[in-house]
């Protein structure tokens, strides 16, 4: 693996640079992020601006391992790698990256462990790591029903179908104003249309936005 290309790729959905490891709880979010997404790697011991800094001690191994297994459920389980890299302005000196490689799931959602004690899901969305939304919680739980999702095509949703089409883009508390119709029924509904390829989720100024795909 050519660390130096990865470094030059920066932070993308795939990819997050860590200049060190402080919280395991922390920590746990990306990998919640990831495992429900595409996967990724963090390279640990590379700052934001891609410059290797290394990391400082084995502990921060150690936590990666202790957010994976304690701070996610289900527990997470990175492949870790490391890498010695020259100083340039040394002959001798090498500083250690690590790399922290995550593989997507099956079975969705990996919820971190918050420092309240509550769990959220999250997903990575370009370089960040978003809590998922209501919608998306519920995709993944229909998705994990063995005896499929029935979902009835009357007039009503066919009026909320021409509502997306007419309105644009909607927020969740939008759309139910706009439809008229509970919380829960509009988290259901939207799942359902986005399972079925009519809908599509897409994350505008730190917010969900629904749309006809």
């Amino acid at each position: 693996m050519n660390l130096q290309r990865l470094i030059a790729e920066g932070e993308h959905q795939q990819q997050d640079f860590k200049f060190e490891i402080t919280s395991a709880c922390k920590i746990a979010r990306s990998l919640s992020a990831f495992a429900n997404t595409d996967g990724g790697r963090l390279l640990i011991g590379v700052k934001d601006n891609g410059t290797i800094a290394g990391v400082r001690s084995d502990e921060e191994m150690y936590m990666v391992e202790a957010a994976g297994e304690v701070w996610c459920d289900p527990p997470v389980h990175p492949h870790m790698t490391a890498y010695r890299v020259p100083v340039p302005s040394s002959a001798h000196e090498t500083r250690t990256v690590v790399i922290a490689e995550i593989d997507p799931v099956m079975q969705r959602p990996v919820r971190a462990k918050l420092e309240d004690g509550t769990f959220r899901a999250f997903v990575r969305i370009a370089d960040e790591n978003i809590v998922a939304s209501p919608v998306q919680m519920e995709l993944w739980r229909s998705e994990g029903m063995t005896d499929g999702v029935l979902v009835s095509f009357t007039d009503a949703e066919r009026s909320l179908l021409t509502l997306l089409a007419t309105s644009g883009p909607l927020s969740l508390n939008q759309f139910c104003r706009r439809a008229r119709v509970p919380r829960h029924r509009a988290v259901s509904l939207l799942a359902a249309f986005i399972r079925f390829g009519l809908v599509r989720e897409t994350f505008h100024n730190h917010t969900f936005l629904y749309g006809l795909a």
